[in-house]
């Protein structure tokens, strides 16, 4: 019998999307899966690195920016904490981030509503940090919201990177022949260097390859981001969370039925 569920493809990193693809599908959607970022870790710190990893209990707040950040960051804090320091903030946003930093026995701050940078930005605790010592664990490159809104409060803002962001490995055209093959209708794009990739990735087609898709993508920056590139059909989650984006899914199927989509 024939599949005539609503094909979503699912662009998270590899190892990292069959807790979304797997709500997806209970949702009534069917997963395929196409990641759209490789995520390479650091085997190991740098000089710069191990201090700053010596010196996590001189910080008072701690801010891990993805569920990536929390898997490499820790592994090395554990080489150097056996037992966390004391009198530190820890902070991370959306719900799948705190229950991963639940598993170290961290409860951390995060936005009440906004899963966002900027959400993040207006946590209490953060607004009045000058002179305060500021770590954010994250990946190399990426976004500078963060610690240049923290520098303009006066904090002593340091990033540790922990992992890169590559694009994966395709074949030429083999992204565009998979959006074809599997009738793709929606395609979920977690962050602006995932809807570059997938642009890089469509080679000479472009957007024409997956022009016949939804993109759901997190945020205005993102969207508008999509428009510019020559997407057409562009969908706004608020974040890249599974709740968002499951959200997101919801409202196209509803604008499908109604002839809208």
């Amino acid at each position: 019998m024939a599949d005539t569920r609503i094909p979503v493809l699912v662009t998270r990193p590899a190892g990292q999307a069959r807790e979304l693809g797997e709500r997806i599908s209970a949702a009534g959607f069917r997963p395929i899966y196409a990641p759209l970022l490789a995520i390479e870790a650091f085997a190991e710190p740098d000089t710069e690195q191990r201090q700053q990893l010596l010196d996590l209990c001189h910080f008072e707040h701690v801010i891990f920016v993805s569920r990536n950040a929390i898997r490499h960051g820790m592994a090395w804090i554990e080489d150097f904490w056996p037992q966390l320091p004391a009198g530190v903030n820890w902070y991370t946003v959306g719900s799948s981030s705190a229950a991963a930093l639940a598993d170290y026995g961290i409860a951390p701050l995060q936005p009440t509503s906004d899963m966002t940078s900027e959400g993040l930005l207006a946590v209490p605790s953060l607004a009045a940090v000058a002179g305060q010592r500021v770590l954010i664990i994250k990946g190399e490159g990426g976004r500078r919201q963060l610690r240049d809104t923290l520098a303009e409060r006066g904090a002593r803002v340091e990033e540790l990177a922990v992992y890169r962001r590559a694009r994966p490995r395709y074949a030429p055209g083999e992204l565009a022949a998979q959006l074809a093959a599997e009738q793709v209708e929606v395609v979920l794009v977690s962050s602006g260097e995932a809807l570059d990739n997938m642009v890089s990735l469509l080679d000479e087609s472009g957007p024409a390859g997956a022009g016949h898709c939804t993109l759901v993508v997190p945020g205005a920056r993102v969207a508008a981001a999509a428009r510019a590139a020559g997407f057409q059909q562009v969908l706004e989650a608020p974040n890249a969370t599974d709740d968002a984006m499951l959200a997101a899914l919801s409202e196209y199927r509803d604008r499908r039925l109604g002839g809208q989509a």
